[in-house]
């Protein structure tokens, strides 16, 4: 690993005035780590826990809040560890209880909190309460599941997430629910043995010291209890799952489940959930989000625009006005792990990165929290994993007619050296190939790059800490064309302007306020303008 030193930032609880408080979720900034890609401790080629604490240094350096672990549990890697076998435990792969627990502990040290993954859709195939109801169909563990008795053909016209009918045939005839793989059947969370069982997991690992969960398929859970077809064709809208999908997902059921996780987290001050919940209706998102269900459900419209003003702007009203009804902040997002990464889907090579570097300047300078993808403060593009490498279900469940989301989960470089740091000296292979030149974008080169969008992703999280305009209080949204412009104003009513340029040609912005950071270094200023060039981002104070 690399020998690079980063220097913790701080020793108190958090570094804004509004992550102090219980509701520091509402402005943090969240980094999101693919633990299995993040930092290799033992030399297997897999990402772990102690890898992560070992680089815990550089994420309080970058000037985060907190980190999400994508799931740690036992899996049986049919889905990057969303097919879990135990929620109560850490799977060899990548430690155990002992480790997680010292990660919690040197990140409270640091001044991060820790947030993990729950995954309460589905477990994997492999977990005791499926290997006993496929055992017994009488068994109490069978009606945790959704089965249906033997037919010729499915109970439904149900489709799975990732390609083919959402319906497979148990060995004694019996039609079972995924949603997602075949080893990932769906819970039943009409018996209320699923309940109790989860909320003794969320005891489990709040009593361990971490901060709260982010909830994997939050809008799923129930489905229609007489199993009827979906009105439409499975093909979901831009923006997420929609009408046409009435039976699956978004069930009203489902907002009691979150009445009942939100008690047990107000009995552990200082906790959070975030739910994905992926509807194309903000509006329904934002019910996620009331007072007494999740603190936050993640606004995944910018995730899912493209690089235009228009829907980027549409994408940031929308949000501000649908979680202002519920009194809730919006937990922004521009990239994860279920994505094509930020440079290659805003167009690749320089284009990308321009627009990347300018996204992020808009990203970080949004009323309510940020969540950041490992990787991309780096400016990481979207790499082509040759077919034979690919481990992700959706790759191989269409036939090839997807790429999967395994490109974004390559291994992040850390240095120069063979293995650009990923794990130690002699180490196995990385569990995804690394490509060719990932070293030019590693973090040792990048830290000491003035230029480099690392060193952007630090400014600028150095200058959201320091202003209130900046990540808290109100934001109003005007677009002249190509050109879009966020005025963000603090509690303290101090104003930052936000412009960002994402046409082809540079444009003059009237100011006499400051420049307090660019994403690129070709803004010129005069007296009372700023040139913008296109693909490009300011942050302009308004003295």
């Amino acid at each position: 690993m690399s020998a690079r030193v980063f220097p913790a930032r701080r020793a108190t609880a958090a570094h804004r005035p509004a992550a102090q408080s219980a509701e520091w979720w509402r402005t943090a900034v969240v980094y999101q780590v693919y633990l299995r890609s993040f930092a290799d401790g033992n030399g297997d080629g897999i990402g772990d826990l102690a890898g992560l604490r070992s680089r815990l240094p550089y994420l309080s350096w970058l000037g985060v809040d907190a980190l999400w672990i994508n799931p740690h549990y036992p899996s049986g890697g049919a889905d990057g560890g969303y097919d879990v076998i135990d929620y109560r435990a850490v799977d060899p792969d990548y430690g155990d209880v002992g480790d997680l627990e010292a990660l919690v502990d040197d990140a409270r040290r640091l001044g991060l909190r820790v947030v993990l993954d729950v995954v309460p859709n589905h477990s994997s195939d492999q977990h005791p309460w499926f290997r006993k109801a496929l055992a017994d169909p009488d068994s109490p563990e069978a009606a945790r599941y959704h089965f249906a008795p033997p037919s010729e053909q499915p109970p439904n016209n149900w489709k799975s997430l990732f390609g083919g009918p959402a319906w497979s045939r148990t060995p004694d005839g019996r039609w079972y629910l995924h949603l997602f793989a075949p080893e990932q059947p769906d819970l039943n969370w009409r018996d209320p043995a699923v309940a109790a069982d989860f909320e003794r997991t969320l005891r489990f690992w709040l009593d361990r010291g971490v901060s709260g969960f982010r909830v994997d398929v939050a809008y799923g859970l129930f489905k229609d209890p007489e199993l009827r077809d979906n009105p439409g064709l499975y093909s979901p809208t831009l923006f997420g799952h929609g009408p046409e999908q009435a039976m699956t997902w978004n069930q009203p059921e489902v907002h009691d489940v979150w009445r009942s996780w939100r008690a047990i987290c107000d009995e552990y001050p200082g906790t959070m959930l975030v739910g994905e919940v992926c509807l194309a209706d903000l509006e329904q998102v934002a019910l996620y989000s009331r007072p007494d269900e999740l603190h936050q459900s993640f606004a995944f419209r910018l995730l899912k625009s493209p690089w235009s003003a228009d829907a980027f702007e549409d994408g940031v009203r929308s949000a501000l006005d649908a979680f202002s009804t519920v009194g809730a902040s919006v937990p922004w997002v521009l990239g994860n792990h279920d994505k094509d990464r930020l440079v290659t889907r805003f167009g690749g090579g320089a284009v990308g990165t321009a627009r990347a570097r300018a996204a992020a300047l808009l990203l970080l300078s949004l009323p309510g929290s940020a969540y950041l993808y490992a990787g991309d403060e780096l400016g990481l593009p979207q790499v082509p994993v040759p077919d034979e490498a690919k481990r992700d279900p959706i790759f191989f469940r269409s036939g090839g007619a997807r790429a999967g989301r395994d490109g974004c989960r390559v291994p992040l470089p850390w240095n120069t050296a063979p293995g650009v740091g990923f794990s130690p000296d002699g180490a196995a292979a990385p569990w995804l190939p690394l490509p060719e030149g990932w070293d030019s974008l590693a973090v040792s080169r990048q830290s000491r790059d003035g230029a480099s969008m690392l060193t952007l992703y630090r400014r600028a999280l150095a200058l959201r800490e320091a202003s209130p305009a900046l990540g808290s209080g109100t934001a109003e949204v005007s677009r002249a064309g190509d050109v879009l412009t966020i005025r963000c104003t603090g509690p303290d009513g101090s104003v930052v302007r936000v412009v960002v340029n994402m046409g082809a040609e540079t444009t003059l912005v009237r100011t006499r306020g400051t420049v307090l950071l660019a994403s690129t270094t070709t803004v010129k200023r005069s007296a009372h303008s700023v040139a913008l060039p296109a693909d490009s981002a300011v942050w302009l104070s308004e003295d």
